[in-house]
């Protein structure tokens, strides 16, 4: 159960930095991520005991039992270790310990977790987990509701059978049979040909922050739309752009539904929450496609930061090509590093279809990304290895400002970019750069 360190070799560093990577060197992020959540484990165990929180010794317990799944099945206790959901639970009880304060559900949240292991590592086992609000969220599973009688105070015994049935506060079920009475499994989303297969988590309250994430389910109707604009994503995603797919594959495990606006559809993702996408239903397959060029660049750069300093500590915020207010440097370099991927998703994906927009979003968003690199290096804020990767991203738009492109697409890339500087100038004060 011990983390590991980690660096990143300076080739695959230097790919990253050119805007792609591919399966290799996301492969060193993933694992990363992976030793970050045991780090966070470690931590909220000490914490725990240095505290003589109630819950301790459950966690201790807990911690023994994923130790053990680890030595039948590692890749049982990696799955569950990894779940974005989990990642965000174990930020916010550390945070929450720190503070002095007990956290919700808190430390005992570690036993459903190592019950989702020995489930997968048919580990017989017995757990104490919380119940708020009378549910039990078993990570990457699903949700066991107990009785009306149960309030949620103290915790709940649980049990792992040899067979893989789950009992807890009077309830009995198999994780891998159908929503009934007294069980919420995750539901999937998988390609026709098998080869790619994403939850998406719609109960887990860590899942996502409430101030977007959408109450309840996601419908049927909707979780279908989900299901068909995932089919052509990623058909258009293997036909046409391999490199990220094959990061998409790595990162991706977890879709998580949140509010949508009136046309289109938004996306996000979080440092806390590596491997999720939280989206709004996409309106067709293009749209998803180039959403998880967007995010993946997200996840790619949040684990990067993890192993990594790019930026020295400074004040002053900025004027991003993407958003309504100003940003400090940490965000600029953000939106740069994912609009990279965007624009290298429809320079790719021009050649592909006969209208326009492809051309448009290509124009636009190269020459936003290749201008905020400019502001980036001229800070004074990078370090030394931030100054190399941010000319890597630099080196490659400077390229692809050399492409030709329609006259007309050019036109109305410009306007597009017009009316955001004014849009944004007058609803923002003069900011640093």
């Amino acid at each position: 159960m011990r983390p590991r360190d980690h660096r990143i070799p300076d080739d695959a560093l230097q790919r990253l930095a050119a805007g792609g990577g591919g399966a290799a060197a996301v492969r060193h992020l993933v694992a990363a991520e992976q030793s970050k959540h045991r780090l966070l484990m470690i931590l909220m165990m000490r914490l725990s005991a240095d505290l003589r929180h109630p819950h301790a010794a459950a966690a201790e317990h807990a911690y023994e039992l994923l130790a053990e799944a680890e030595k039948k099945q590692p890749g049982a206790v990696r799955g569950v270790i990894g779940h974005p959901a989990v990642g965000a639970w174990l930020k916010e009880t550390v945070q929450a310990l720190q503070r002095g304060e007990p956290g919700r559900p808190g430390p005992a949240q570690l036993g459903a977790v190592a019950a989702v292991a020995a489930v997968r590592a048919g580990l017989p086992c017995r757990a104490e987990v919380p119940a708020p609000d009378g549910t039990i969220m078993l990570p990457a599973l699903g949700q066991i509701v107990l009785g009306t009688g149960a309030d949620g105070a103290g915790l709940v015994d649980l049990r792992v059978h040899a067979g893989g049935q789950v009992t807890a506060g009077g309830v009995h079920l198999r994780p891998d049979e159908p929503e009934r009475p007294g069980w919420r499994p995750l539901r999937q989303v998988t390609t026709a040909q098998g080869d790619l297969t994403l939850l998406v988590d719609d109960l887990d309250p860590f899942r996502w922050p409430r101030e977007t994430v959408i109450e309840g389910r996601l419908p049927d109707g909707e979780l279908n739309a989900w299901r068909a604009g995932l089919e052509s994503a990623w058909a258009m995603l293997r036909q046409h752009h391999w490199t990220i797919a094959e990061e998409t594959r790595e990162i991706v495990s977890v879709l998580t539904p949140i509010q949508g606006p009136d046309q289109g559809m938004n996306s996000a993702s979080q440092g806390a929450r590596f491997g999720a996408v939280a989206m709004s239903t996409p309106p067709d397959g293009r749209w998803l496609a180039s959403t998880f060029a967007h995010e993946v660049q997200h996840a790619k750069l949040g684990a990067i930061l993890d192993v990594v300093r790019l930026l020295e500590p400074g004040k002053g915020t900025y004027y991003a090509p993407w958003r309504p207010d100003p940003r400090p440097l940490s965000g600029l370099i953000q939106g740069a590093y994912a609009y990279l991927g965007v624009s290298g998703f429809w320079r790719r994906q021009r050649a592909f279809e006969p209208d326009l927009r492809p051309h448009i979003e290509f124009a636009h968003w190269r020459e936003s990304a290749h201008a905020v690199t400019g502001t980036l290096l001229d800070s004074g804020q990078l370090t030394a290895t931030g100054e190399r990767f941010v000319t890597s991203m630099r080196r490659t738009l400077s390229a692809w400002l050399a492409e030709p492109v329609p006259d007309e697409a050019l036109r109305a890339a410009r306007q597009e970019a017009e009316a955001h500087r004014a849009a944004w100038g007058a609803g923002n004060e003069p900011v640093t750069g």
